[in-house]
């Protein structure tokens, strides 16, 4: 079945918590290890839905099977950077759709003005640093013992794009 991409909206909720839940508990990708509960989760949805911010959501049928996200940073002398946020669950992974969610993800960030976008990603996930590179971000350093998972050091890399 083809995938397809649209804005996020209250009805992709359930299955964009499902999917951020199943991609945190692999424990190689995200800065946290589970998703925190649909409850506490819900008003940060609301807000992305209410404010129109950079959300798209990757789905195969009616199932949220990924997501990118672009969101502003809140404080004053920042307003013109994003920070990007992605992830797949398994099964959709390897098909080119990171790449069309980023695009989508990326044209609207552009559109309402940000600049700047930021990222973290592992560097032990050269995968996806390759796809953040075609994109034209730019390793801007690593950061030692970035994440730390069950007393494990991962050094994680700071990278950036310029509209």
């Amino acid at each position: 079945m083809p995938y397809t991409l649209a804005p996020t909206t209250e009805a992709y909720f359930p299955g964009l918590h499902r999917a951020l839940d199943i991609v945190a508990r692999e424990r190689k990708y995200l800065a946290f290890l589970q998703a925190p509960p649909f409850e506490v989760s819900l008003p940060f949805y609301r807000n992305i839905v209410a404010n129109d911010l950079c959300q798209f959501v990757a789905l195969q049928g009616e199932e949220v099977v990924g997501w990118c996200d672009v969101l502003p940073c809140p404080m004053p002398v920042r307003t013109h950077v994003g920070h990007l946020g992605i992830g797949l669950i398994p099964s959709a992974r390897h098909q080119g759709l990171g790449a069309r969610l980023m695009e989508a993800t990326l044209a609207k960030a552009q559109a309402k003005g940000l600049t700047r976008i930021e990222l973290v990603v592992r560097c032990d996930n050269p995968s996806a640093q390759a796809l953040y590179e075609r994109f034209g971000f730019i390793a801007e350093g690593v950061q030692r013992r970035g994440n730390c998972i069950e007393s494990e050091y991962i050094d994680t890399l700071a990278m950036a794009l310029l509209f």
